[in-house]
């Protein structure tokens, strides 16, 4: 089951079918694509993005959330916890790793950090202690700033898919 989250200016909620069309424009901005996919994505991608983020919650009880403007019901991205099974040295080891991306809308009003905030709480109350990770490309220095605000530090840079990655880990609040 997919918890709510409502934090101060935004609603953190699971994917439907009606937020299709809202989530394959925001990964067809550059800013939204440009230190993820480097590309903007099709509707194939898009739609199999959909379903991946549905399948987690219901194999793993856990997933991604659509960030919606509290005022205005807005599509403001989406972030939240996987398990990618990526092949990465070294592997993840069983760590969720948190991933976020926000339409180019709501860049620079602290909605990241808000959200970003709440969905590590739920995550501190819902992996029994597990460190959690995420990865970040090095020129990603918006994420970067974030993510250590949240409370991830860098563990080590490494290569993904042939590119260079950071790789930051965060154990859970006491």
């Amino acid at each position: 089951m997919i918890t709510h989250i409502k934090t101060e200016r935004l609603v953190l909620r699971g994917h439907s079918l009606r937020d299709f069309e809202a989530l394959h424009a925001m990964w067809c901005e550059p800013a939204a694509y440009r230190h993820i996919t480097g590309r903007p994505s099709t509707r194939e991608e898009s739609w199999s993005r959909l379903l991946r983020y549905l399948g987690h919650w219901a194999l793993l009880g856990f997933g991604y959330w659509v960030l919606e403007e509290l005022s205005t019901g807005t599509f403001m991205g989406e972030m939240g916890f996987a398990d990618y099974q990526r092949d990465i040295e070294p592997s993840f080891d069983g760590r969720p790793e948190l991933g976020w991306v926000l339409a180019t809308a709501a860049h620079g009003k602290g909605y990241a950090t808000e959200a970003l905030t709440a969905i590590t709480s739920w995550g501190d109350a819902h992996f029994g202690g597990k460190e959690t990770t995420c990865m970040i490309a090095p020129e990603n220095t918006a994420s970067i700033r974030v993510a250590r605000k949240i409370g991830f530090l860098k563990k080590l840079e490494t290569t993904y898919k042939g590119e260079p990655t950071l790789v930051f880990y965060r154990s859970p609040a006491p």
